[in-house]
């Protein structure tokens, strides 16, 4: 693989689907598509395998925190 080439996010880890502007969490491939759940949870979609690209540092901790800040309003 080149250097400039980013390797698909593994099962578990959070993505970014870029046709659907999403970040979710990576559930799975299945029939050609990459699975996705939003990060706090909820309906799953696929998405193009090459539509699935490796967060930036800062879009990960951005949606980290956000998905952290959410839970402790709920509670969790």
């Amino acid at each position: 693989m080149a250097s400039n080439q980013q390797a698909r996010p593994g099962v578990g880890e959070l993505a970014k689907d870029v046709a659907e502007k999403r970040i979710g969490v990576v559930m799975g491939e299945i029939g050609g598509r990459v699975q996705m759940r939003p990060v706090r949870g909820g309906r799953e979609w696929d998405a193009k395998p090459d539509d699935v690209v490796a967060l930036t540092p800062r879009e990960e901790l951005s949606a980290r925190l956000a998905a952290r800040n959410g839970n402790r309003r709920v509670g969790l």
